[in-house]
């Protein structure tokens, strides 16, 4: 196989945006795994606290301010993926390259491919990504409710002045 055909076929089939959206998909799970432990983790701790302390609206806040901040993890995310676009020049505007990830990152779609050819296949990759990366916040979300959902059920049985006997069976 000649040189020529070999770069034709490489081209063809995009392997350098394998390569580099992989190595991004990578980074991007990397750091998204690293702030949602730091988040989770803080979360547990703060509402483990707070329900032993009746404190249930801080509970309820602790939960929406994590909340907020796995929606800007997203958000930083969205924009690691569009600067990087930017920087290995395959789009020519950053602001675009941000709206471009955004939308294939949520897997939306309402942008046209502005992708250069032998490319294509990354927004594939960062739609994958996006994929992984809501999945596994969801996940987390999840398990946040609980202790969400005991702070909200105790503070609504306080104020019925249920008997303590009854409200304890929920701790």
């Amino acid at each position: 196989m000649s040189i020529a055909s070999t770069i034709q076929l490489t081209a063809k089939l995009d392997l350098q945006a394998y390569v580099f959206g992989i190595v991004m998909l990578l980074v991007v799970m990397l750091i998204h795994g690293i702030a949602l432990v730091q988040i989770a983790k803080r979360y547990e701790v703060k509402s483990f606290l707070y329900l032993a302390e009746h404190r249930y609206r801080a509970v309820a806040f602790s939960f929406y301010l994590s909340v907020l901040c796995l929606f800007l993890m997203h958000i930083f995310e969205i924009i690691l993926w569009g600067t990087s676009l930017w920087l290995f020049k395959l789009l020519p505007d950053l602001s675009e390259s941000i709206l471009f990830s955004g939308s294939t990152y949520t897997a939306m779609g309402f942008m046209d491919d502005l992708l250069p050819n032998g490319w294509k296949m990354l927004a594939v990759i960062i739609a994958f990504s996006g994929m992984f990366a809501f999945a596994w916040t969801a996940s987390v979300m999840i398990s946040m409710t609980k202790s969400f959902r005991q702070a909200y059920t105790r503070m609504h049985m306080e104020k019925l002045k249920l008997p303590a006997e009854v409200i304890e069976r929920f701790k």
